[in-house]
C-alpha cells in the first residue's frame, strides 16, 4: 500500500512538473494571457480541440504555433478564406505517372495531416469548407474517394475566429461548435503588457521556443488524465449544471428560460469532467473538486449555449448566463 501511494505521488509530481515546464516556456513568448494559455494547455491535455475568439492581432496564431514548438509536434496551418475548398484541407487523389510510364492513383495528403493544426480565421470560410474538418475533429480521420485515412496521433485542432460582427465572416454551425472542447476568449493587453510585447518583438534578437515535451509524453499525460477518479456527487453536479442550461428543464433558472433557446449537449459534461481532471493533476491533487467544475464551466459552455432571439437582441453575454446558472445550482442535493 505505501508503495502504491508513492507511485501515485510520483505520477502526480511528474505531470505537475511537465505541465509547469510547458506553461513556463509558452510564457517566454506569450505576454500576459495567463488564463488563455492555461485553458489552451488544459484543452490539449484532454485530447480536445479549442476555439480561440478575438479581434485580429492579439496573438492567437502565435500562441498556437508556440505550443506546437514547445510540445515538439508537427504543425500545420490552414488559412481559411471564402474561396477555400474542402479538398484544400483534406487532400485529394491524383493520377501519377511511375518511372515505367504506368499511371496510378495516389492520395496527396492535405495540411490537416499533422499533430497540431491551426485553422486560422475559420469563420471566414463558407460552411461547406468549415464542415470539411468535422470528421477529422471527431473521428481523427478523413475520407477521400471512399477511402478512410487515419490522422497522426496526437491530433489537435486549434481554430481562431474573429467576432461575428466583423465583415466577411460566416457563423460556425452548431454541430461544429459542439466539437470544440473549449471556446477561449482572447482579449487585448494592458499597458504594461503591451510595452513588454514591444520590447520582445522589436529587438534585434528573436529567440526560438525550446522543445520541452514530446508527442508521446503528451499522450501519456492524456491517459493519466482519464485515470483521475471523480466522486459521484461531483458527477451529479456537472449533470445538473448542464441540465440547468436547458430552458425547458424544471431546474433551469430564470436567466436560462429568458435568454437561452437550446442548452448544452452531453459533450459539454464530458468536456467539463476531463478539464477538471487536468486541473486536479496540474495542482497535484488525485481527485476533482467542485471548484474545478465551476472554473472550467465557462470555456466548456459558452459556445454551446444557443441564445434566443431576445438574448441576441439584448446582447446577452453567455458568461453571465453561466455565472447565474452556477449560482442557482447547489453543489450537492439534499437526501
Amino acid at each position: 500500500m505505501p508503495q502504491e501511494k508513492a507511485d501515485v505521488q510520483a505520477l502526480l509530481q511528474k505531470f505537475q512538473d511537465d505541465y509547469a515546464r510547458i506553461e513556463t516556456e509558452v510564457h517566454r513568448f506569450i505576454v500576459g494571457h495567463e488564463r488563455v494559455v492555461d485553458e489552451a494547455i488544459i484543452c490539449l491535455m484532454t485530447g480536445g480541440h479549442a476555439l480561440l475568439e478575438g479581434v485580429p492581432g492579439l496573438g492567437k496564431t502565435m500562441l498556437v504555433r508556440t505550443l506546437s514548438e514547445v510540445l515538439d509536434l508537427s504543425f500545420g496551418r490552414i488559412q481559411f478564406t471564402p474561396d477555400l475548398m474542402p479538398a484544400d484541407i483534406t487532400g485529394t487523389t491524383m493520377v501519377v505517372t511511375d518511372a515505367d510510364g504506368s499511371k496510378s492513383f495516389k492520395f496527396q495528403p492535405g495540411p490537416i495531416f499533422g499533430n497540431l493544426i491551426l485553422a486560422d480565421e475559420i469563420n471566414r470560410a463558407t460552411p461547406k469548407t468549415q464542415s470539411a474538418i468535422l470528421e477529422a475533429m471527431q473521428e481523427r480521420s478523413v475520407s477521400v474517394a471512399r477511402t478512410t485515412h487515419p490522422l497522426p496521433a496526437p491530433f489537435f485542432v486549434m481554430a481562431t475566429q474573429n467576432p461575428l460582427e466583423m465583415e466577411g465572416t460566416y457563423p460556425l454551425p452548431e454541430a461544429q461548435l459542439d466539437r470544440f472542447q473549449f471556446k477561449i476568449n482572447v482579449t487585448g493587453p494592458q499597458v504594461d503588457e503591451l510595452v513588454e510585447i514591444l520590447d520582445r518583438t522589436t529587438g534585434a534578437k528573436v529567440p526560438a521556443p525550446a522543445k520541452t515535451v514530446t508527442g508521446e509524453r503528451v499522450m501519456e499525460m492524456q491517459k493519466l488524465v482519464r485515470r483521475v477518479p471523480v466522486a459521484a456527487p461531483v458527477k451529479e453536479y456537472i449533470a445538473r449544471l448542464v441540465l440547468a442550461s436547458h430552458p425547458q428543464d424544471d431546474s433551469a433558472p430564470a436567466v436560462t428560460r429568458k435568454y437561452v433557446r437550446y442548452g448544452a449537449s452531453p459533450r459539454a459534461a464530458q468536456s467539463m469532467i476531463l478539464a477538471a481532471k487536468v486541473m486536479a493533476l496540474r495542482d497535484g491533487r488525485p481527485n476533482v473538486a467542485f471548484a474545478d467544475i465551476r472554473e472550467v464551466a465557462y470555456p466548456a459552455l459558452r459556445h454551446r449555449l444557443i441564445l434566443s432571439f431576445e438574448g441576441q437582441a439584448d446582447g446577452t453575454d453567455p458568461d453571465e448566463i453561466i455565472r447565474q446558472i452556477i449560482e442557482a445550482v447547489p453543489e450537492a442535493t439534499t437526501v
